[in-house]
């Protein structure tokens, strides 16, 4: 895997990733920036939400759940001071569907925990306390 940050100006920096996409990441104003782009902390935090999400929702077509919506909040908390990793990233998902089975759904998110995702693995071999939670969302029919 490859990737390309190219300087844009003041605090700015267009991120390339090895696929082909693109993000712009900025500061806030009180650090130069003009606040125009994602944090790169904030992007660290949506990859761990990215990957997890991806491991739940592949589980879940896999054990042939009826999803129409599946969200994830994170919560995060930051270490004080220079350098300031995280030190605590709470997943909480939201699935959402027709007739899903609780079991199925806390094995989605329990497999992503302990086996799958590598961003929540990497955050946790760095220092940070992560957890993960789940609700369960009838969808109308």
């Amino acid at each position: 895997m490859k990737a390309t940050v190219k300087w844009v100006d003041s605090v700015m920096f267009l991120g390339e990733s090895g696929s082909g996409h693109s993000v712009v990441m900025d500061g806030p104003e009180d650090h130069g920036g003009r606040n125009m782009g994602i944090r790169p902390m904030e992007m660290m935090l949506l990859g761990v939400g990215g990957c997890a999400s991806f491991d739940v929702m592949s589980i879940l077509k896999k054990s042939r759940q009826q999803v129409t919506d599946c969200r994830v909040e994170l919560d995060s908390e930051r270490a004080v001071g220079t350098p300031s990793p995280f030190t605590k990233i709470h997943l909480h998902f939201t699935v959402t569907g027709h007739r899903l089975k609780p079991k199925h759904v806390e094995k989605a998110v329990q497999l992503s925990a302990t086996k799958y995702c590598s961003a929540a693995m990497m955050m946790e071999a760095a220092g940070a306390e992560v957890t993960h939670g789940f609700e369960i969302v009838e969808a109308p029919m």
